[in-house]
């Protein structure tokens, strides 16, 4: 076989997604030591923090529900964790974001055959009473949009960028006789409606 003929292998950058061409990020569970949730949570958002990784593991979870006991004639209400040694994080699955869970204090392994992460399904979710939160979006860049809250309320702005994951979007605001960039959720602005 010619060594130089030979068709390079694609290797998967750390920034290329593994788990969804879509863009999606999906929900995984990681297997802890138990009494450690919440410890491994606060390391691995600490992690994301301190990389920049916010958007690539989007949100850490110990699932618990209240639970209302009786100690000496009185009712407590405390917390009880769900899934006692395990941690939900919804992240998109590449090597750097694979790496940050799996390395962190505490953690065993992600669910799945072989320790390969698998991701819930919709299903899955719905029983666990994670919801996936889908955002309708009914405004375009360039659309002209009202200002509800905040220290610009009542400005118009135009939009100059949608961020539909984190529910913001980027507006150029006419402010001081300058355009001034600003960023907001979807909540603080009303869409024009041309007539």
């Amino acid at each position: 076989m010619d060594i130089k003929n030979k068709p390079k292998q694609q290797v998967q950058t750390n920034k290329q997604r593994q788990d969804d061409p879509e863009g999606e990020p999906k929900w995984y569970v990681a297997h802890t030591y138990s009494g450690y949730e919440n410890k491994v949570k606060a390391g691995i958002e600490a992690t994301v923090k301190n990389r920049g990784m916010e958007d690539t593991i989007i949100q850490v979870q110990v699932p618990t529900q209240e639970v209302v006991e009786t100690k000496n004639g009185k009712k407590v209400i405390k917390e009880k964790k769900l899934f006692p040694g395990y941690v939900m994080i919804e992240m998109y699955m590449t090597d750097d974001s694979w790496y940050v869970v799996r390395n962190t204090r505490g953690v065993t392994g992600f669910v799945g055959p072989e320790s390969k992460p698998v991701p819930l399904t919709p299903a899955e979710l719905k029983s666990m009473g994670i919801k996936q939160q889908t955002v309708k979006i009914n405004f375009n860049v360039g659309d002209s949009v009202k200002i509800v809250d905040g220290p610009f309320e009542n400005y118009v702005a135009s939009i100059e960028s949608i961020n539909a994951e984190k529910s913001q979007l980027k507006v150029m605001v006419s402010a001081f006789g300058r355009e001034t960039p600003l960023e907001l959720s979807f909540e603080q602005i009303e869409i024009i409606k041309n007539t």
